[in-house]
């Protein structure tokens, strides 16, 4: 019997506002029973979940169990910031390394804790524009080892997630960080319409899948139509992208990538478990009306149709997954 996943998304992205009552009763509607935490409004305006007050979370905490909701994981920008202090014409700010781990790192922790989740989403740092990533794989590797080690003495795990103009930008760099870094709270995350994003076919795309199966985690679920492909991007323009599709319509070979992930599962199972988490997540973070470095729109609609589009695919590959069915409704 095929393992099956737990689903969840970016509720953010099903909130035309970010206030959390529209985004639990998006996700309560849809049948999702977990959610990844990035921005939200609960009620002093929309702030990452980095900023929250502890009012606000205590608020939060109370009002996603009256929702039936859990936090699959903590959606911070850890990572997000330069790896050097160098001008690069680029906005992205640089803070000192033991200054970042014993501030925002901590907070993400903290957050973590605090919604019962056990993972954290990250980044592998922007190197300087204009260089080759893998000029700073043993620098991204020494700070990214350090997160790993202060989350693992909380009983978290890292997620490292794949993304275009960061070190880790490709499978092959996120495979060769982990060889390095080798920690078991260091996994990574597989986002295909990220990889697509940087002129990747659909055929690549599954090669930096499989170099990333030794240390996947768990898999962001988004996809992506160019209609005017140019070849290899070295640099993304993220505010340039408008193409962003459902996993079942998109560039990316979803079909192809969940149909090995689901020989993967038992194994991948043991291992997300084994770090305390519920089991394997398939995380919707659609951007079907925009998205960028930094976040993603989709509306409840939106969401809506890239959930189907997700089902759709995991009902012809044959992976089973779970939705809110009558009994949960009842309580029984």
């Amino acid at each position: 019997m095929t393992t099956p996943i737990l689903l969840s998304g970016f509720a953010d992205e099903a909130a035309n506002e970010k206030q959390a009552v529209q985004q639990y009763s998006a996700f309560a509607a849809l049948g999702l029973k977990y959610y990844s935490i990035r921005f939200i409004d609960a009620g002093e305006g929309i702030k990452n979940v980095m900023q929250l007050s502890d009012g606000e979370i205590n608020h939060l905490v109370k009002m996603q169990g009256d929702y039936g909701l859990r936090v699959s994981s903590i959606g911070s920008p850890i990572g997000k910031v330069k790896l050097k202090d160098v001008d690069d014409g680029t906005s992205n700010k640089f803070i000192p390394f033991d200054q970042y781990l014993g501030g925002d790192v901590a907070t993400a922790c903290d957050r973590a804790e605090a919604f019962g989740a056990k993972l954290i989403r990250g980044f592998a740092f922007y190197h300087p524009k204009g260089t080759n990533a893998e000029d700073h794989l043993d620098q991204v590797s020494d700070q990214l080892g350090q997160i790993a080690e202060a989350c693992d003495a909380r009983g978290l795990t890292f997620g490292l997630e794949v993304e275009a103009n960061l070190v880790g930008q490709t499978g092959d760099l996120l495979k060769a960080i982990a060889e390095k870094v080798n920690h078991p709270a260091m996994l990574t995350i597989f986002d295909a319409a990220n990889i697509v994003t940087q002129g990747f076919t659909a055929d690549e795309t599954f090669a930096q899948y499989l170099a990333m199966k030794p240390s996947l985690g768990w898999v962001h679920i988004k996809d992506y139509h160019d209609p005017s492909p140019t070849g290899r991007i070295k640099h993304v323009d993220e505010a340039s992208l408008s193409n962003f599709v459902p996993a079942d319509i998109g560039d990316s070979g979803h079909e192809a990538i969940l149909r090995d992930l689901k020989d993967l599962l038992p194994e991948l199972h043991e291992r997300m478990t084994a770090r305390g988490a519920d089991g394997v997540f398939l995380d919707l973070e659609p951007h079907v009306k925009g998205g960028g470095q930094f976040g993603g729109f989709s509306g409840p609609d939106g969401f809506g149709v890239a959930l189907r589009g997700l089902c759709r695919v995991l009902d012809y590959v044959g992976i089973p997954y779970g939705l809110r069915s009558f009994a949960d409704i009842k309580g029984s």
